[in-house]
C-alpha cells in the first residue's frame, strides 16, 4: 500500500527541522509542494530551501501543485471552507494516485505542525473516505508559531496554576476572552481583533514571520502597543503582500488561588 507522510517542517526557520523530519524528507520517493500563488511565493520557496539542505535521498523528486484560493465566507463560513477541502482534496487524491506507485512514499510539508490549525489531515481523511486511492499516514510533527511566539519573546505561555486558550482571531472578536482562561494565543486574525478588547491593560505578546529573516515582535500593553502592531502589521503585509503573525493575550494580574 501506498505510504504517505505528513511532514511538520516549523514556523519558518530551517533549523525547526527535526531529526525525524528530516528521516521523513528523505524516505519519500515524491515530495509535494505547495504553490499559493504569486503573494505567497515565499511559502513554497522556503520548502524548496528545506528540501535543497536536508534532502540526501537521490532518487526523491518534487512535485508543486496549485492550491485553490478560498473564496470569501457568505452566510456560512463553515461551507465556505467546506467547499474549498472538498476541491483540495480532489487534487491531493490526484497527486497520490498519480505521482507515486503502490509500493512507493510521498510526503506532504506542512507549515508549522499538522495538528493546528492545519487542514491537511481532515482533507486526507476526505480522501480516504471517498475510496479511490488506498493508502497508509504516517504524520510527523513539528515546530509551531506558537512555540516559536514564547521563544522569541523569551516567555512561558501559562502562568503558574492558569489555563491557556488557543483561539481564532474570529473566536476572539465574537467572545471575547475567556473568564476561565488567564492568557489566550491568537491565531488566523487577518483583521487585528485584539483591538475588539476594552481593556488596555492586557499583555500582548505579537510576532509575525517567526522564526524567519524577516521575524518581527513587539511586545507591551495592549493600549499602549496595540496602534504599533496594527501599523506594522500592515506596512509589513504590504511590502512581502502576505503576512503570517500570532499573539499571546494575558490578563493583568496574577491568577487566583
Amino acid at each position: 500500500m501506498r505510504k504517505l507522510l505528513v511532514i511538520g517542517i516549523g514556523a519558518g526557520n530551517p533549523e525547526h527541522m527535526t531529526v525525524q523530519a528530516i528521516n521523513g524528507l528523505n524516505r519519500a520517493d515524491v515530495l509535494f509542494i505547495p504553490d499559493k500563488g504569486a503573494d505567497k511565493t515565499d511559502l513554497a520557496e522556503l520548502r524548496r530551501q528545506i528540501c535543497d539542505r536536508f534532502v540526501t535521498n537521490p532518487n526523491s523528486r518534487r512535485v508543486e501543485f496549485d492550491v485553490p484560493v478560498r473564496a470569501e465566507p457568505t452566510s456560512s463560513y463553515r461551507v465556505t471552507v467546506d467547499d474549498w477541502h472538498e476541491a483540495i482534496a480532489e487534487i491531493y487524491e490526484g497527486l497520490i494516485r498519480d505521482e507515486f506507485d503502490e509500493n512507493g512514499c510521498g510526503a506532504f510539508l506542512i507549515w508549522g505542525d499538522p495538528s493546528l490549525y492545519d487542514s491537511a489531515l481532515r482533507i486526507l481523511e476526505r480522501v480516504r473516505r471517498r475510496g479511490n486511492v488506498g493508502f497508509e499516514l504516517e504524520v510527523i510533527p513539528g515546530i509551531t508559531a506558537i512555540q516559536a511566539l514564547a521563544a522569541s519573546h523569551a516567555t512561558a505561555l501559562n502562568r503558574i496554576g492558569d489555563s491557556i486558550l488557543i483561539t481564532t482571531g474570529r473566536r476572539l472578536t465574537e467572545e471575547g476572552l475567556p473568564a476561565n482562561a488567564g492568557s489566550a494565543v491568537v491565531m488566523l486574525d487577518g483583521k487585528c481583533a485584539f483591538n475588539t478588547l476594552a481593556d488596555p491593560d492586557v499583555l500582548i505578546q505579537w510576532g509575525a514571520y517567526l522564526g524567519t529573516p524577516d521575524e518581527i515582535v513587539i511586545s507591551g500593553r495592549l493600549g499602549d502597543v496595540g496602534p504599533e502592531i496594527e501599523r506594522v502589521r500592515e506596512e509589513a503585509r504590504r511590502k512581502k503582500g502576505w503576512i503570517m503573525d500570532t499573539y499571546l493575550l494575558r490578563k493583568p494580574g496574577e491568577p487566583e488561588e
